[in-house]
């Protein structure tokens, strides 16, 4: 560039520059207080800025909305996590997000901490990431960062190997964000499945679930909710009017109707408090993700006889007994975590100890259907046995089983499809399984429970047992009704038969012959033969075909 280029260019900049200063100088004139220079924020006005939203936060959605709360009996949302978490673990994250919409009014709402709280702390001294939604603000609405929230707790727990709880109680989609919270929605119900199998996920229904959120709980590993609480797809006013049923909220949704009919929820909990000590308690004998083993709890009680299970059955193999009483002589200390109580209450399934580590027990219960396989227990049974193997906990199953439940609605229903789930599910387990017959075990559903056949590892069986394909009074209708028919007394011949076939097949020294059976035991030592078989198991390794997962009949 030129030197008269250069000094006109540098002409023109002085110009500019004394005409913008004649400018301010004349602005400076008509308002000569904006002359004054603002003294700097200093940062104690920083931290007492800080320290009121901080205030503001920890109030969510104010004072009024959290005196209804505590009116309905029920706590907040910051109190259940302090109730969830070890005292002064709770580390928040993302609590001063917010949300981007600007319609319907939504520019002019500040919603404290988009209406749910995360971030993580400690049950037991175990690291457990949290979301708890907040009803107080914003009705605990899902929208856009809402859900964003939740994922990102979800995906720094998947990272961290550490289970997540998910505390429900929402008004639903944030239908002023539109498709955005139907977005929100899809990831979360993406990350419940990445997680799935590789870190516990627990659901709380603390308030209401309605619509799309209820998917979120229905693909967690369990669910417990809470009495005050309901969670359905479609409400009583949407049914009503197209389909004309008339249903109350709690009818529909309430937790009681899940747990008898639908077999959504695992727990039921008389309070939100209940509900925290039940997910405390669950995460005691789980985990913290598939590569660990479950934590080892101290007992100092020792692996002893019981005596009372030498007496404990019925003299008569008709009459039915509850297989609880078994299952607490059994596990430490008698305590015993079940799970779905009040669903298919013919099989029990839940989490106990013995001589301090952690087992899930599946036993039939002939106080309920005589302990007969239906669809609703093989599905509960295949679930359970499926969340065991994924989390390395061993599965201990009690047999009495006198087969599958006969009828029309069950062939209709398809009991051969959800029978085939509960084979499915003892084939592809790869757990410690130890299996103990100690009564009825005939045909199809003797093979389903945990049989040596379908690679269970240690198989007893008490004195008591029946192994057959079928009942002896049932077979000889079938084998020897030519010659109960044509005797002289046919119910005398008929008893005859029947105590032959039982002589012969309805007891376990047939099967230990064939080495379905590893051993037969006295009942009173059945404790020390699942803690030896536990100990001498927790080595093991069973490898498998590699594929990408098996198609289990669902």
């Amino acid at each position: 560039m030129s030197n008269a280029m250069n000094n006109n260019v540098t002409a023109k900049v002085e110009v500019a520059a004394g005409a913008a200063a004649g400018v301010a100088g004349k602005q400076g004139e008509k308002s000569p207080e904006k002359a004054v220079a603002r003294s700097p924020v200093t940062m104690a006005e920083k931290l007492a800025e800080l320290k009121r939203k901080r205030e503001t936060l920890m109030l969510m959605g104010g004072a009024e909305r959290i005196a209804k709360v505590k009116a309905a009996g029920n706590l907040t949302a910051r109190e259940r996590i302090d109730t969830l978490m070890d005292p002064g673990s709770f580390t928040e994250r993302n609590g001063f997000a917010r949300h981007r919409c600007t319609y319907l009014g939504m520019e002019k709402k500040e919603l404290a901490a988009d209406g749910v709280i995360t971030g993580f702390g400690a049950v037991d001294g175990r690291l457990v990431h949290v979301a708890s939604q907040d009803f107080t603000s914003g009705g605990g609405a899902v929208g856009e960062v809402h859900a964003d929230k939740i994922v990102e707790m979800m995906k720094v727990s998947l990272k961290t190997g550490s289970p997540f709880v998910f505390i429900n109680d929402s008004g639903g989609a944030r239908i002023q964000e539109g498709i955005d919270s139907l977005g929100a929605y899809g990831r979360i119900f993406f990350c419940n499945t990445l997680l799935s199998g590789v870190v516990p996920q627990i659901s709380l229904i603390c308030g209401p679930c309605a619509g799309g959120a209820a998917y979120s709980p229905a693909i967690t590993d369990f669910i417990i909710q809470t009495r005050q609480a309901q969670m359905f797809i479609t409400g009583p006013q949407v049914i009503k009017k197209v389909t004309g049923e008339v249903v109350t909220a709690e009818e529909l949704g309430g937790p009681e109707a899940h747990m008898h009919y639908s077999g959504d929820v695992h727990f039921i909990a008389d309070t939100d408090r209940h509900a925290l000590a039940i997910c405390r308690k669950l995460l005691s004998f789980l985990p913290a993700n598939n590569t660990e083993d479950p934590p080892r709890a101290e007992w100092a009680g020792g692996v002893e006889r019981v005596e009372e299970l030498n007496t404990l059955l019925p003299p008569d193999a008709r009459i039915a007994y509850d297989m609880r009483r078994i299952i607490e002589k059994v596990v430490d200390g008698g305590d015993f975590l079940e799970v779905q109580s009040g669903f298919a209450a013919n099989i029990i399934v839940g989490f106990g100890r013995i001589n301090g580590l952690s087992v899930g027990i599946v036993g039939n219960n002939p106080a309920v259907k005589a302990g007969a396989l239906d669809i609703d227990s093989s599905d509960k049974a295949a679930r359970f046995v499926r969340f065991c193997n994924a989390f390395n906990v061993p599965i201990v199953t009690l047999v009495d089983v006198p087969g599958f439940f006969p009828g029309v609605k069950q062939e209709y229903g398809g009991i051969i499809r959800h029978g085939a789930k509960l084979l499915f599910a003892y084939s592809a387990a790869t757990v410690p399984k130890i299996c103990v017959v100690v009564r009825k075990a005939y045909g199809g559903a003797y093979v389903a429970m945990s049989s040596k056949d379908l690679g269970a590892d240690a198989v007893a069986a008490w004195p008591s047992a029946e192994i057959a394909v079928m009942g002896a009074e049932g077979a000889v209708e079938v084998i020897f009704r030519k010659e109960i028919l044509e005797a002289a007394d046919p119910a005398a011949k008929r008893a005859e038969m029947i105590e032959l076939y039982r002589s012969l097949f309805s007891n376990p020294y047939v099967a230990a012959g064939r080495r379905m059976v590893d051993d037969i035991i006295e009942p009173a030592d059945t404790r020390i033969y699942i803690a030896r078989a536990l100990e001498a198991l927790r080595t093991k390794r069973d490898l498998r075909p590699v594929k990408k997962h098996g198609t289990m009949p669902l």
